[in-house]
């Protein structure tokens, strides 16, 4: 039996909609320590104790690592460490540091950086030959202009350091390119300081997008969850729903795994779990971009739904040390689907259906309350105003159910200048 004093140290909480799954399910492996930037609310019932300290400094535009780093010392005086991790982007360089200080398993600080840092990762995709973009990294417009030549039209413009596609825009000639610039610029303003400013000008390559939740242990990877991702408004890439089967061919695709694997070992990802973006294009499957965390958008609650592998615990496993059972006890489909305006808007009521009126609807949420505005980009990002999940025995059954209980759902709003 684990002591009270050996504990599991979780930092930052998230949002509780998309996140309290995660962190009930660690706390179900061993328990847990919460390091956050609030006194905890809904995540009392899941943590043995925790600390309150701002996790960024934004007068020092820099994460208050010296403040997060002597909390961890004062947990550590009381209480044995077993292990620490994040499933916050903002916040992943900081758990690896502070893993590696205290020789616990997980992502190295420079893996974890190789993954936050676009350009990083893209200088490290290619130095290992696996098949890339066209990239340059460019912090002013004039950079950007003169780059611009040797990436080539179309190409997309994104941030350096943010994730969920925000700030991600396609440019398809000159004319438009100097008002891209500046609005993926911005965008990267809004996310960890460690990584404002700077933009990735890549050559536009086309195909269908998939996103890859695996687990590496020792340097060996394992692909655990593959959702099939949508989105929409283009030329922007809003991401608007996904789709995880269990039984997905590409799970056991060779050329698929060749690269995830490669991709993983030039990052230099030692133990953790990654979040892996992939496009299948036609020079085969070119990685986007891998991130050192669980997926978002509620995709690994997806993979749990599908698969019966909880998300939680095989992060809470690999931060302790152990390997984690990533043996399905489901076989099955699931996928969300959100709901946004058809513009700019400011919300005056959102209804959903109820699951008992609609095949396989597991879960209806409205979350955007009244008087929320809604802005499309490139005004605003992620500007959904509810969310459907339902589940299927195939992919193509639930992208059916996905798109009939969409539609059932109902928004009440004013138009925004």
């Amino acid at each position: 039996m684990t002591a009270q004093t050996d504990v599991l140290l979780v930092i930052g909480s998230g949002q509780q909609r998309y996140r309290e799954y995660l962190l009930a399910s660690a706390a179900e492996r061993h328990p847990v320590w919460l390091i956050d930037a609030a006194e905890p609310t809904w995540q009392r019932p899941h943590v043995t104790g925790w600390n309150v300290v701002p996790l960024l400094d934004r007068d020092r535009l820099v994460p208050d690592r010296e403040r997060i780093l002597a909390t961890v010392q004062e947990i550590a005086a009381a209480h044995r460490i077993a292990g620490v991790f994040t499933y916050d982007e903002t916040l992943v360089t900081t758990a690896a540091l502070i893993a590696e200080k205290l020789g616990l398993p997980g992502l190295t600080a420079d893996g974890a950086d190789r993954c936050r840092n676009k350009h990083r990762t893209r200088a490290a995709l290619t130095q290992a030959g696996l098949p890339q973009p066209r990239f340059a990294l460019a912090y002013t417009l004039a950079e950007a202009r003169e780059a611009a030549a040797s990436v080539g039209f179309p190409m997309v413009l994104k941030p350096r350091g943010m994730g969920a596609s925000i700030g991600v825009v396609r440019v398809d000639d000159p004319a438009a390119f100097d008002d891209a610039f500046t609005m993926a610029e911005r965008a990267g303003h809004g996310g960890s300081p460690d990584y404002e400013g700077g933009v990735l000008l890549e050559e536009f390559m086309t195909g269908p997008e998939i996103s890859v939740d695996g687990v590496s242990v020792e340097g060996v990877y394992e692909p655990v969850f593959l959702a099939h991702k949508q989105t929409g408004f283009a030329p922007y890439f809003e991401e608007t729903g996904h789709v995880v089967d269990a039984a997905d061919p590409l799970l056991t695709d060779p050329e698929l795994l060749r690269v995830l694997r490669s991709a993983h070992e030039a990052l230099h990802v030692s133990t953790g779990i990654t979040h892996t973006e992939v496009l299948f294009t036609a020079r085969g499957p070119v990685v986007v971009e891998v991130n050192a965390r669980l997926g978002g958008d509620l995709i690994p609650w997806l993979g749990e739904l599908a698969t019966g592998i909880s998300p939680g615990r095989v992060a809470a496993d690999l931060a302790l040390g152990h390997h984690p059972d990533l043996t399905p006890t489901e076989h099955r489909t699931a996928g969300i689907r959100f709901a946004y305006p058809p513009h700019d808007c400011r919300v005056q009521s959102v209804s959903v259906p109820s699951p008992t009126t609609l095949p396989g609807l597991l879960q209806a949420e409205p979350i955007a309350p009244e008087g929320t505005e809604l802005r499309l980009p490139p005004s605003g990002y992620l500007s959904r105003y509810a969310y459907v999940i339902c589940t299927a025995p195939d992919h193509p059954t639930c992208e059916k159910r996905l798109t009939e209980a969409t539609a059932a759902t109902r928004l009440t709003h004013t138009p925004l200048p």
